[in-house]
């Protein structure tokens, strides 16, 4: 239902199966409102894409996606860091390791993201494929300068990748959920 005002009402879908609790015939949560502009799949907002869900209405199915994406995101950071490393000990620059560690982490995770924590493959991999690069380019551009502010604080190259990964993991999930694989 649509009220006066262009804003859903009532318990229906808002974004990805959040929905609205009902409360008598009128349901408004200030949060969870969303203009029927910002619900449609063409005009998404970056600011309803980045809105984090009240995790006491998130469904079931959508902790089981959460946990998945969990899973990949650790085997991207083993494999992450795994090429970091050994990029470092080949004499590589730890900026350049960083990238290089991206890239091949980068491929693991669209494909597992893709494949088995979305289940997102009736869509065409170019588009999925490109949002989803968008995507990690925003987080790899956060993990640089997470990780650069880190080394020059003195904590070792290592450590300060592994704990930039772990602080843009929330805003690579929401963006991937919410656009990339939509």
């Amino acid at each position: 239902m649509v009220s006066g005002t262009g804003f859903k009402v009532g318990t229906q879908n808002v974004t990805n199966g959040d929905r609205l609790p009902q409360r008598g015939s009128v349901a408004l949560l200030a949060s969870a409102v969303v203009s029927v502009k910002d619900s449609t799949a063409g005009a998404r907002s970056p600011r309803s894409m980045l809105r984090i869900p009240d995790p006491r209405r998130v469904p079931r199915d959508d902790w089981m996606q959460l946990a998945r994406f969990l899973v990949v995101g650790a085997s991207g950071y083993v494999v992450n860091l795994a090429i970091f490393s050994v990029a470092l000990l080949l004499g590589l620059h730890y900026i350049p390791a960083a990238i290089a560690a991206f890239v091949i982490a980068w491929v693991n995770n669209f494909l597992l993201n893709r494949y088995w924590t979305f289940r997102a493959h009736g869509e065409a991999m170019m588009g999925q494929g490109l949002r989803y690069l968008l995507v990690s380019l925003v987080a790899l551009g956060a993990n640089l300068i997470i990780l650069q502010l880190l080394v020059d604080a003195g904590l070792g190259e290592t450590l300060s990748q592994a704990i930039a990964i772990a602080l843009v993991t929330p805003l690579s999930y929401l963006l991937s959920r919410r656009w990339s694989f939509r």
